[in-house]
């Protein structure tokens, strides 16, 4: 079966303002969907970020694919490299990692993998987990996003979270979230604020939530020193700390002294960086993400990679819609190795551009879509309405420094370190 078409809409939906080391979310946050055609009106779906750097690199792909076969996953990866070359896509805010050719090629690819995995399941009528492999599991287990966060935009009325700065707000919002979702599991994106204030949020929600595993992700906003100490005080309370240093070396640190796992969506974000990690024993649990590891496959690689050294192994979530989603529960789903609960932002955003019903939260977790494919179907309609926002917004790349000092008009990113 023949790809005959790629067609690349970016997209734009409603972000609440949540605060990270690096700033504030904007009032969009900001996506590409792909559809990939194919013979017989055969359409697959992809969706990866919405920045512009990245969607030029995907430009850059599209005139290269009509003509392979969908099938040709091998085939599908020499093309996106040929048309990359050695192009570098940096994204600005810096959550994610550095980035490289290597990782640009995974990431570009992931978008276009997923689409032609979609494709092919749509075509044999079989879910996309069946295709890698079968189910672990029937079901995917997420876990609750905290944020701090400002309570409304500049300019806007404040919205239905409202101003999340002390303890008490934080877990007000965990409440809202585990009694809308039923998240079994608590991460709170930390880096935000002194660090003994995030340490009393922890507590108060371990307080609250005493049978909930808890997670911290500073983004490696601590020195050693601070995280050995947050470490410390949190002993016994979490499930895992998450990034709370730069790099690899520095993480090996605060490993040696913390009681508790560390995680990496930071230090740990391409294959190359595996060997050097694990050797230090920096980490004890890699968060994945198919959008920068290189596709749904390449994920259940690395899980394995992981479970060979005895390192554990979650999943890394950004501002995204339910094609990402469905990406998401499909590999989870046919990974074993993949035991600890997700992230997802889902809570945190108000509109879709699939049709709804195929996607659900019960008790925290997520069914693994039945029909073909992802199992999820386009809403045109949602779509073009994205695509129109995405237009009227302005916004071309993500950019919470900037945002941030409409709030703080000298606000730095926090890379000196607490």
């Amino acid at each position: 079966m023949k790809i005959t078409e790629l067609v690349l809409t970016p997209v734009a939906f409603s972000d609440p303002p949540l605060l990270n080391a690096m700033g504030v979310h904007e009032p969009f946050a900001l996506r590409g969907v792909l559809e990939m055609v194919c013979e017989d009106g055969v359409i697959g779906l992809g969706e990866s970020y919405g920045d512009l750097a990245f969607l030029d690199q995907v430009r850059k792909v599209i005139p290269a694919l009509p003509g392979l076969d969908v099938f040709d996953l091998p085939g599908l990866r020499r093309r996106v490299a040929r048309a990359l070359g050695d192009a570098v896509f940096a994204d600005e805010h810096g959550l994610t990692g550095g980035f490289s050719v290597s990782k640009t090629l995974a990431s570009v690819y992931s978008l276009f993998e997923v689409a032609a995995l979609d494709a092919q399941g749509r075509c044999l009528g079989r879910p996309v987990v069946d295709l890698l492999g079968g189910r672990a599991r029937d079901a995917v287990d997420f876990s609750a996003y905290l944020f701090y966060k400002y309570g409304a935009h500049v300019g806007a009325a404040e919205d239905s979270w409202g101003e999340v700065l002390t303890p008490e707000a934080l877990v007000g919002e965990a409440r809202r979230m585990v009694d809308e979702y039923g998240f079994g599991s608590i991460k709170l994106k930390g880096g935000v604020l002194p660090p003994q204030q995030e340490v009393e949020g922890v507590l108060a929600l371990a307080e609250a939530f005493g049978s909930h595993p808890l997670r911290i992700d500073p983004n490696a906003a601590w020195t050693p020193e601070t995280s050995f100490d947050v470490a410390e005080k949190l002993e016994g309370v979490l499930e895992y700390l998450e990034d709370p240093t730069p790099g690899i070396e520095g993480m090996a640190r605060v490993a040696e002294r913390a009681s508790m796992p560390l995680a990496t969506n930071m230090c740990v974000v391409r294959f190359a960086d595996v060997a050097p990690a694990f050797r230090a024993g920096a980490v004890g649990v890699v968060l994945s993400d198919h959008h920068f590891w290189g596709g749904l496959r390449d994920t259940q690689a690395l899980s394995v990679t992981c479970e060979t050294f005895g390192v554990g192994l979650s999943m890394h979530s950004n501002s995204h819609l339910g094609i990402s989603l469905a990406a998401m529960v499909h590999v989870a789903a046919a990974t074993p190795h993949l035991t600890y609960a997700c992230d997802t932002h889902w809570p945190w955003k108000a509109a879709d551009v699939i049709e709804p019903g195929a996607l659900e939260f019960r008790e925290g977790a997520v069914a693994v879509p039945d029909g073909p494919g992802l199992g999820v179907v386009l809403d045109r309609d949602a779509l073009a309405k994205a695509h129109e926002d995405y237009v009227r917004c302005g916004q071309t790349k993500r950019d919470d420094v900037t945002y941030m000092r409409r709030f703080v008009p000298d606000f730095e990113p926090n890379t000196a370190r607490w």
